[in-house]
């Protein structure tokens, strides 16, 4: 008989596997084995809100296997995730194997490597009651939130909306965000930017208007702008004071998942989910050239900045050994503090092995795994490394009565920035420039001088990053949680991205006021967050799980009833439900409609005229290569998609693979995408056999109305499309 250990996912089960040897068998419970219904509240809330949990919908194979596996284990090991969601997935397995709360069999592993899960399985433990009571008094507050609002949404505004704990407020912050930006109002100033050059030189460096003698002075026009301009015409710049100074900076700690998904964000362009998928491969382990399969980086989900001593230590001796002594702090290791609500059960995101450089190991990673690898050891090691020194220069200048100021700085001691340097929102040393050498009573001669005029700028729309510093600064959600909350209020249509830039839509605004009139609390930045800070009380076993339950809903309930009481025989009308279209059959307007399929079109006189158009998927700003047309997205009917052009059947494109709208660099044909494991771009133009890396975000998939007259050319298409081909690309619908 084996011992049995449970992980999550197969591919931790793989690499911890390799670890432990044959007298284990390790199998994977394929995340959340039991759970509520998603069909029904599943939550008895006269019963001290007594959670009703069953198997999850087809994963009654996978239960049974367990319980058969169990059955013939000399000992079961639960080894999944080690946070709040990891604990209750082993509570839940310890009731469906039928295993005693009080046994030690409860492993985590903070890294998946030889030394932590020995570690790990040197430390069994209980479950933690505590830590499952925190998440079942999340799952069932989310529960009740999403259950009982949801309904009243879609009564009121249209079918399909929901709303959330944390995705109401995430939107709400973004709705507030853009009502600051259309009440704003610019003021006018002006700058003046002078280039200048010392006597006898011929590299100019820039100075900037400050005022006067006695202080600074703004200008509020161009008249008194040219009117400064005019009175300095002719005097000769002459450099009045000169203050020297040393500037440190300090590396940034090392990542936790806030700060991770910011980075990531900024520095490679990954959207929260794209970033935490690849680390969650980083953490389960990747199959590494001579040496199977090895966890990279230490877990992903924690918000605390702890580092081990061992991690130091290799830190500072792969650090002595690379740069030298110079480049480690004249201090000592770094040490630093947490947010005083962290969850201290983790360390922060760092390599588990720092010998593994990312050029070392980047031809057994994936584009993505690579540079999330290399981000994460960057960071790491860059936050032990010594400060960077910077020589700064200040320098007053005056023309007749006013005074310019320029500054620089040259860098001394290039320290951590030899490695990695934080990317920030906006950063001030871009604007400055090393300055010639200068003293007072140089003479400077003017090669340029230009008043320039400006507007103050309204606050900047969120962008992804941005949106996670906000929740997390407020103490709104996890950061585990992020991802999926963007993603949400993403793909329900209340919040829009542009580039990288969020936005509300009309369906975002309208329902966060409706939310706000009937439900204020709930949409409150400080009761959320003062709700998580409960459920980190719950954690601490300070609170009873139903206590705070029951505190919440009494409140809840009733103010639930005073809404729907309020708005009793009212319906909210949006805008961007309208269309421009106009029934074909009765000239009535036509109107976005929501049914159990999805969204359609249908006339606004129903049911007197049953007239409807379909709305398919569309690729944004990708054509077709044949025509020129749009490239739709479609669906065999086995499920699988494939890319057909909107002008068939005159035109009989079809692709298996994502077209683009890149264009191959030697022949000029576009690029497909082959998305996977190893996504690529390639060319499929005969003979050509272009191809490269992917690291391209997803193309955005937009709806439009197609003509219902369509439809039978339509289901040909679809009904071509299941003869399955070996060719990536169909171009004509006669081949299969």
């Amino acid at each position: 008989m084996s011992k049995l250990v449970i992980v999550e996912s197969p591919a931790k089960a793989k690499t911890i596997k390799k670890y432990l040897g044959s007298g284990y068998e390790v199998v994977a419970s394929m995340g959340h084995i039991r759970d509520l219904n998603p069909n029904r509240l599943s939550v008895d809330i006269k019963k001290k809100f007594a959670p009703k949990y069953e198997i999850i919908k087809g994963k009654e194979k996978l239960a049974e296997d367990l319980i058969k596996l169990a059955g013939k284990s000399e000992y079961v090991y639960l080894a999944t995730d080690p946070d709040r969601e990891g604990e209750a997935i082993s509570w839940h397995l310890a009731y469906l194997l039928n295993l005693d709360l009080d046994d030690t069999n409860r492993v985590t592993f903070n890294e998946i490597t030889k030394t932590g899960v020995q570690n790990g399985m040197g430390a069994p433990r209980k479950i933690d009651i505590d830590l499952v009571n925190a998440q079942q008094a999340r799952r069932i507050l989310d529960r009740l939130v999403g259950y009982k609002i949801s309904p009243f949404l879609s009564k009121k505004i249209r079918k399909g909306l929901s709303a959330g704990r944390v995705q109401s407020v995430a939107v709400r912050i973004i709705v507030d965000r853009e009502k600051k930006i259309r009440e704003f109002q610019p003021d006018e100033y002006w700058s003046i930017d002078a280039k200048l050059i010392p006597k006898g030189s011929r590299k100019a460096f820039s100075a900037a208007f400050y005022g006067d003698r006695n202080g600074k002075i703004k200008i509020e026009n161009g008249e008194q702008a040219q009117a400064i301009l005019d009175s300095i015409q002719d005097a000769v710049p002459v450099v009045e004071k000169v203050r020297h100074g040393t500037r440190k900076r300090q590396p940034a700690p090392p990542f936790i998942t806030s700060t991770l998904q910011q980075e990531a964000s900024r520095k490679l362009g990954f959207q929260s989910k794209r970033t935490m998928k690849v680390a969650q491969e980083l953490y389960e382990g990747v199959d590494i050239k001579g040496m199977g399969a090895v966890g990279l980086i230490t877990y992903m989900r924690t918000d605390s900045l702890r580092l081990s001593d061992d991690a130091l230590n290799a830190a500072e001796t792969f650090i002595r050994n690379k740069w030298g002594e110079n480049y480690l702090p004249s201090t000592g290791q770094r040490h630093f503090k947490s947010r005083s609500n962290a969850q201290d059960g983790h360390e922060a995101i760092r390599p588990t092995s720092v010998e593994l450089e990312p050029s070392s190991i980047k031809d057994s990673l994936t584009n993505d795994q690579y540079k999330l690898y290399k981000l994460i050891w960057e960071r790491f090691i860059a936050c032990q490394m010594a400060e960077c020194i910077q020589k700064t220069t200040q320098a007053d200048i005056a023309m007749n009565d006013y005074l310019f100021k320029a500054s620089g700085y040259r860098v001394d001691f290039d320290g951590y920035t030899v490695l990695y340097v934080e990317s920030k929102d906006t950063n001030d040393e871009e604007k400055e420039s090393e300055l010639p050498a200068l003293e007072k009573g140089t003479l400077l001669r003017v090669k340029e001088m230009t008043p320039n005029q400006h507007f103050t700028q309204p606050p900047a729309r969120y962008t992804e990053a941005s949106l996670i510093k906000a929740l997390e600064e407020y103490g709104i959600g996890r950061p585990s949680t992020y991802a999926a909350t963007i993603s949400t209020i993403t793909s329900r249509g209340y919040v829009k991205r542009e580039s990288k830039t969020l936005f509300p839509t009309e369906l975002g605004e309208v329902t966060t006021k409706l939310m706000e009139d009937c439900f204020p609390k709930i949409v409150n930045v400080k009761f959320t967050a003062r709700m998580e800070n409960d459920l980190d009380t719950v954690e601490d076993g300070k609170l009873p799980w139903v206590q705070l339950l029951t505190d919440f809903y009494g409140d809840f309930s009733e103010t639930l009833k005073k809404a729907k009481a309020d708005m009793d025989g009212i319906k909210i009308e949006l805008e961007e439900d309208k269309t421009d279209l106009i029934c074909d059959k009765c000239g009535k307007p036509m109107v976005v409609k929501y049914g159990r399929f999805g969204k359609f079109i249908a006339c606004s006189g129903y049911p007197d005229c049953k007239n409807i158009v379909k709305i398919v998927n569309k690729l944004k700003d990708v054509s077709c290569p044949k025509c020129g047309g749009d490239i739709i997205v479609r669906q065999t009917k086995r499920g699988r998609a494939f890319y057909g052009c909107s002008e068939y059947p005159n035109c009989h494109f079809i692709s298996w693979y994502e077209p683009t709208d890149q264009k191959c660099p030697q022949c000029g044909e576009i690029l497909f995408k082959k998305k996977g494991k190893q996504p690529k771009l390639f060319c499929n133009a005969e003979g050509c056999g272009y191809s490269k890396d992917d690291d391209t975000e997803e193309t955005e998939v937009i709806s439009v109305p197609v003509s219902m007259a369509k439809t039978d050319d339509q289901k040909t298409e679809e009904d071509l499309s299941e003869k399955e081909s070996k060719q990536p690309v169909i171009s004509d619908t006669t081949a299969s």
